[in-house]
C-alpha cells in the first residue's frame, strides 16, 4: 500500500524543486481563476460555443508557433533565463486582462489578444521549464516530481474555479483578473532560487563509430549539474538545427506517445462545451459549470494522490495508452448522461485517466530524450500537450454548432479512443516500454 501513495520525495531533495513547485502551484491557481473569468466574459459576450472554443483556438495559435521556438531557445541558452522572461511577460498579459475587465472592455477581440499573448509567453518558457525536473532531481525521482507538479495541477483545477466563482459573484471579474497578476508574481518569485540551468551536451554523443548525433540512440541518464558552464554553448549551438519533430518522430516510444496525446485531445477535449450543456441541462446555472471543472479536478486528484502507483509503474507505455482510451470513454459517458451526479462521476473518472496519462507521458519524454535534446522536445511536448487541447475545443464549439453539444461529446471520445487503439496495435515499442529502472530490475533478474 505504501508504494501506491505519492511519493514526496522530490520535495525533500531539492530546495530549488520545492520553490520551483510551490511558484507553479499558486500560478496554476491563478490560471484557472483566469480561464473560468475568461469562459463566463466571452459567454457573456457572445452566447455562441464557437466563440468558447476560439478561446482555445487564441490559445493554441501562439503556442503552435512559438513553441517549437521556445525549445530552440531551451537548448541553446539558460533555461532559468528564459523561464524568467517568459514568467515576466504572463504577468503583464494578466496585468492586460485586470485593465481591460476594469475598463469595461465589451470586444471579444481585445479579450482573446490578451489571452494570445499570455499563451505567447507561456509557448516560450515553458518547454525550458518541463526539463528542469531532471536537472534538479536524481532519476529515479523525475516521474515522481513530474507527480507533484500535475497534483497541483489537479488541486488548482479544483479550487480555481470555485474561487473563481465566488470572486466574481462577490466583486465581479477584474477582482478575479485580480487574483491571477498576484498568482503570476509569486510564480516569478518561484525561480528565485533556481540555479544557472545552461544545457549541457552529452559527451557520450559526441560523433563517433555510429557517426553523429543520431537521436535514436538508446536514452542516457541526466547529466548532473557541475562545473563551469562556459565552454558549454557550442556545442550545443552546433546541433540546434535538429529539431524537436525529428528527435521525436525516429524514436517510435516518443512518435506513439504524443500521438496517443493528439488523439485524447483533439478529438475528445470537452470544456468548450461545459457552458452548452450546463445551458441545456442544468439551466445555465454558473455553480453547475464550476462544478463540471471541479469534477475533472477532483479525479486527477485522486489519481495523484495514489500516483506511486503510477510513478513506479514498471510499463508505462501500456499504462499511458490504456489511461487515454479511459478518458475518451468517460467523455463519451459525460455527453450521455443525465443526471447531474452520472455526468460529474463521468467528469471525475475522464480527470483521473487524464492524469495517468499525463504523468506517464511526462517520464517517457523526459527519461527518452538526452539532455542536449530535451529543450526540442519538450516543446513538442508542450505544443502536443496544451495546443492540442486548445484545438480539441475550438474542434468541439464547431462541431457542436453544427449538430449538439451531446454529439460532439460522444462522436469526439468514441473517435479518440478508437485512435488510441489503432497507435497501440501499431507501435509495439510504447506498448512494451519499461522505464529504465525497471527494465534494469528486469535484465538483472534475468542475469541471476
Amino acid at each position: 500500500m505504501r508504494g501506491t501513495v505519492l511519493d514526496l520525495r522530490p520535495l525533500r531533495t531539492s530546495a530549488a524543486y520545492r520553490d520551483l513547485w510551490a511558484g507553479s502551484a499558486v500560478g496554476g491557481l491563478g490560471y484557472q481563476v483566469a480561464t473560468v473569468a475568461v469562459l463566463l466574459q466571452v459567454w457573456e459576450l457572445t452566447h455562441s460555443p464557437v466563440w468558447t472554443g476560439a478561446i482555445g483556438l487564441a490559445t493554441a495559435v501562439p503556442l503552435l508557433t512559438l513553441g517549437l521556438v521556445g525549445g530552440h531557445l531551451a537548448d541553446v541558452h539558460d533555461r532559468r533565463t528564459i523561464m524568467r522572461l517568459a514568467s515576466t511577460g504572463q504577468a503583464l498579459a494578466a496585468v492586460g486582462l485586470a485593465a481591460q475587465a476594469v475598463v469595461g472592455n465589451r470586444s471579444v477581440w481585445v479579450l482573446l489578444a490578451l489571452v494570445s499573448l499570455g499563451a505567447a509567453c507561456n509557448a516560450l518558457g515553458a518547454p525550458a521549464r518541463r526539463t528542469v525536473p531532471p536537472r534538479l532531481l536524481p532519476a529515479d525521482q523525475v516521474a515522481a516530481g513530474l507527480a507533484l507538479q500535475n497534483l497541483a495541477f489537479q488541486v488548482a483545477m479544483l479550487v480555481g474555479p470555485a474561487l473563481a466563482g465566488l470572486v466574481v459573484a462577490r466583486w465581479d471579474l477584474p477582482a478575479a483578473y485580480g487574483l491571477q497578476v498576484a498568482a503570476a508574481v509569486v510564480a516569478l518569485l518561484g525561480l528565485v532560487r533556481l540555479p544557472p540551468l545552461p544545457p549541457v551536451p552529452q559527451p557520450a554523443r559526441v560523433p563517433g563509430p555510429h557517426g553523429g548525433p543520431v537521436p535514436a540512440l538508446p536514452p542516457l541518464p541526466p547529466v548532473p549539474d557541475g562545473g563551469p558552464a562556459a565552454d558549454r554553448g557550442r556545442p550545443v549551438r552546433r546541433r540546434a538545427a535538429a529539431g524537436g519533430w525529428s528527435i521525436v518522430w525516429k524514436r517510435p516510444t516518443l512518435r506513439g506517445s504524443f500521438a496517443t496525446d493528439v488523439a485524447a485531445t483533439v478529438l475528445a477535449m470537452p470544456v468548450s462545451l461545459f457552458p452548452l450543456v450546463n445551458e441545456i441541462r442544468f439551466d445555465g446555472d454558473p455553480r453547475t459549470l464550476g462544478l463540471f471543472l471541479s469534477a475533472v479536478a477532483v479525479g486527477g486528484i485522486g489519481a495523484g494522490l495514489l500516483s506511486g502507483a503510477v510513478t513506479r509503474a514498471p510499463r508505462s507505455g501500456a499504462l499511458q495508452l490504456a489511461a487515454a482510451a479511459t478518458w475518451g470513454i468517460a467523455l463519451a459517458g459525460f455527453g450521455l448522461a443525465g443526471p447531474l451526479w452520472l455526468a460529474l462521476a463521468c467528469l471525475a473518472v475522464a480527470g483521473a485517466a487524464d492524469t495517468v496519462s499525463v504523468v506517464t507521458r511526462g517520464a517517457l519524454v523526459q527519461l527518452e530524450t538526452p539532455d542536449e535534446f530535451r529543450g526540442r522536445v519538450s516543446s513538442v511536448e508542450h505544443v502536443v500537450g496544451v495546443a492540442g487541447p486548445e484545438v480539441g475545443n475550438f474542434r468541439g464549439g464547431v462541431l457542436a454548432s453544427l449538430t449538439s453539444a451531446p454529439v460532439a461529446l460522444v462522436a469526439g471520445g468514441l473517435a479518440a479512443s478508437a485512435v488510441v487503439g489503432l497507435v497501440a496495435w501499431r507501435n509495439a515499442p510504447l506498448r512494451r516500454y519499461r522505464t529504465p529502472a525497471a527494465a534494469a530490475r528486469l535484465v538483472s533478474a534475468e542475469t541471476t
